[in-house]
């Protein structure tokens, strides 16, 4: 199969020699604790790995956390107020993670919860306006076309320009109708990572919000809301948190907290008045949850969260970034694909080709031993494309990923180039 057109969607910085990536990289260990190994990731033995971006594999410690979960629910089940204070250690860690306090994070089910936990707690008015890019994952669009056809909420769509979306860009749309600014703090679509602080600048100058579904950000390299002017984040935990389904930490910012009321309400209440009334989901300054949560998965969180810290998310930066450069320096130098992505790239990196068969190509795009996420082309507008078919890999690089990786999946890219 010949390509008729080669992009690689990858990092375009600085080239560094794939022969130089080392092992992924781990903070300085505390007394007592091992150093992070590839040997913690199964899934790194059987494949090269790159997808994490898709589905995040999870790491041996979070396994032995599931496995405990259920051996005491068989031996000798939970009480619930231990379970609720695992809850609020994820809580906590999650918060220490971004730079947010304990009572500024709730825990949803879905990364698309708190999106439309976030629009039901706006009131918004016929005339009003929403304001998106075209790089963000796919259920925001869904969540605002439903706003307009409900509400009269006019959606607007910033279109990117060479795989980025600048805040001048934003600036032409937004207006002193605009309630709420979306993005993806990275893209799905092609690894591009926001900056954030110009954006939530330009919405609270026209009396505006900025929610970011951060899902994949999050584990990737250092985030501060506080610094980024976030005022709602969520994001699900089974991508870069490496972690299970079923929960997804939701932040308001402290000074938004009476904005975000119950959508629902349930049993879990902290305080019973008299004569059956209650207090639901949010009390004084707090996100509570409405009921029982995936408690499960929140104990496999705990452990991710506790791994990651022990990592370091500068320390995954840094592995990461290396990794990138070297996948695009051999790409560059096998002249495979092209370079082409927006330039603050970070989290997942994609291999787009042209074919003409459609479906069958896309299967056949999927390199053997390499596990990377293959879709036929049904976002060409999105790369800007002419709308012929387009098979789009996506190559995301995580800390357990090494210099056989890269070059594993070069190699195949190179196969297939000839086949």
């Amino acid at each position: 199969m010949k390509f008729t057109r080669r992009q690689f969607l990858g990092a375009t910085s600085s080239a560094a020699a794939i022969g130089a990536l080392a092992e992924p990289a781990a903070a300085h260990a505390q007394p007592g604790q091992p150093l992070t190994t590839r040997a913690d990731f199964p899934a790194a033995n059987e494949v090269a790995y790159l997808n994490t971006a898709y589905i995040g594999p999870i790491a041996r410690p979070v396994v032995e956390a599931g496995r405990a979960w259920l051996e005491a629910r068989a031996r000798r089940p939970y009480e619930v107020g231990e379970m609720f204070a695992k809850a609020d250690e994820v809580r906590h860690r999650f918060a220490s993670l971004i730079n947010a306090t304990d009572d500024e994070i709730g825990l949803l089910f879905a990364t698309s919860e708190g999106e439309n936990v976030v629009v039901d707690a706006l009131d918004f008015k016929a005339g009003d306006n929403v304001v998106i890019d075209d790089l963000v994952l796919p259920s925001t669009p869904v969540i605002h076309r439903r706003l307009q056809e409900t509400k009269g909420v006019e959606l607007r769509i910033v279109k990117h320009r060479g795989g980025a979306v600048h805040v001048s860009d934003y600036e032409k749309l937004v207006d002193n109708r605009t309630r709420l600014v979306s993005v993806a703090w990275v893209s799905n679509i092609n690894g591009f990572r926001h900056d954030m602080r110009p954006l939530a600048d330009l919405a609270h100058a026209h009396g505006a919000y900025l929610y970011t579904d951060a899902i994949q950000a999050i584990g990737t390299a250092p985030l501060d809301v506080r610094a980024a002017g976030v005022d709602f984040l969520c994001c699900g935990i089974y991508k870069w948190l490496m972690a299970g389904f079923g929960v997804a930490p939701f932040y308001v910012r402290r000074e938004l907290l009476d904005r975000i009321g119950a959508d629902r309400v349930g049993w879990h209440v902290e305080k019973r008045l008299d004569d059956y009334r209650y207090q639901h989901f949010r009390t004084g300054k707090k996100l509570t949850s409405s009921a029982s949560l995936s408690f499960g998965e929140i104990y496999q969180l705990a452990a991710a969260l506790a791994y990651l810290e022990r990592v370091g998310l500068a320390a995954i930066e840094t592995h990461t970034s290396g990794a990138r450069r070297a996948a695009a320096q051999g790409a560059r130098r096998s002249q495979v694909h092209d370079l082409h992505t927006g330039r603050k790239s970070i989290a997942d990196r994609q291999l787009l080709h042209r074919s003409g068969g459609g479906r069958r190509d896309a299967r056949r795009s999927r390199p053997a031993g390499v596990k990377v996420t293959v879709q036929n082309g049904d976002r060409t507008d999105a790369y800007g494309g002419s709308g012929a078919p387009v098979s789009r890999v996506r190559v995301a690089v995580s800390f357990f990923n090494n210099a056989a990786d890269i070059q594993r999946m070069l190699d195949a890219s190179e196969r297939l180039r000839r086949s």
